[in-house]
This record gives structure tokens, C-alpha cells and sequence, in this order.
């Protein structure tokens, strides 16, 4: 799972944000599909730039992460290196494409764990979902200092 950093939430929530309020969305592009809405966030470059990069390899999403090299040096491992650094792990990125990740949809009600990976309204009932759960873990890590409290003692 995913390493819960405010920046992580962030990016998780405001693709689901911009996808909710009508962002370019093609299951089939890999720029504008589940992990490339994604990676526009995460890496600020555009879906045709990353749609780009990705056909300089072949495969959809699954097959760049499966052959993924950090040390290729090419623009689609760069981009995944990029994702990685932000805290994704290469599992994430294959479920996110296909909605299914057994913990985030574990969340979800009975009646809507049934995702269908390429409709807009699922990847973001996803994206929130995730959001939600690397904020509870990030907050259950939060350690606050305790202060003790003295009475005030008027004169």
C-alpha cells in the first residue's frame, strides 16, 4: 500500500475532484485513464505527454509498470520513477487501473464493490476511498506532545 503522505492525499483527492467535475477522461489513453489522470497530478505534465511517453514502449499501464527500470532512462520509467517517489508502489499503480485493490474496495459498501474499471464515477468513488484510508493511516501516526495543564491560581 501506498506510503500516506499529505501530498499523496492531495494528488489522490484532486484527481477525484477534477475527474468528478468533468477532466478529459479515456480508459483506453494512457494519459487520460485511471493511473494517467493520476500522473498528471503527480507529475504535473500533460495526458498527451504522458500518453507519448508510454507509446515509446508497448502495453497499457500493467505491462509499462510490469516492465518498469529505474534506471532506463526512458520518459515512461521516469514518469513511474516520479509516481514511486511520491509514494506509490507499483502494485498501487496496477490496481488503480483496474479498481481493485482488496483493501480500499474491503471499504466500500457491499453494494459497491463491484467497480468497473473504466467508468469515471467508480474511479472516483476509488480515488476518495484511498484518500480516506492513507489518511486515517497518516493520522493514526501523528504523535501530538501531551501538555499538562496547571491550574491557574489566582492571587
Amino acid at each position: 500500500m501506498a506510503r500516506p503522505t499529505p501530498e499523496l492525499i492531495d494528488a489522490l483527492r484532486r484527481t477525484a475532484r477534477k475527474l468528478s467535475d468533468g477532466a478529459p477522461y479515456m480508459w483506453g489513453h494512457m494519459g487520460g485513464c485511471n493511473c494517467g489522470n493520476l500522473a498528471q497530478e503527480i507529475t504535473k505534465l500533460t495526458k498527451d505527454q504522458i500518453h507519448a511517453y508510454a507509446m515509446e514502449r508497448y502495453g497499457d499501464w500493467n505491462d509499462q509498470v510490469a516492465d518498469y527500470c529505474p534506471t532506463s532512462h526512458m520518459p515512461i520509467d521516469l514518469l513511474i520513477s516520479e509516481m514511486l517517489a511520491a509514494g506509490l508502489t507499483t502494485t498501487d499503480l496496477k490496481n488503480l487501473e483496474k479498481l481493485s485493490d482488496p483493501q480500499i474496495l474491503r471499504r466500500l459498501p457491499s453494494e459497491n464493490r463491484f467497480l468497473k474499471h473504466n467508468r469515471r464515477d467508480d474511479v472516483v468513488l476509488y480515488l476518495n476511498e484511498w484518500a480516506m484510508l492513507l489518511e486515517e493511516a497518516f493520522l493514526a501516526n501523528v504523535k501530538l506532545p501531551s501538555f499538562s495543564l496547571q491550574p491557574i491560581v489566582e492571587v
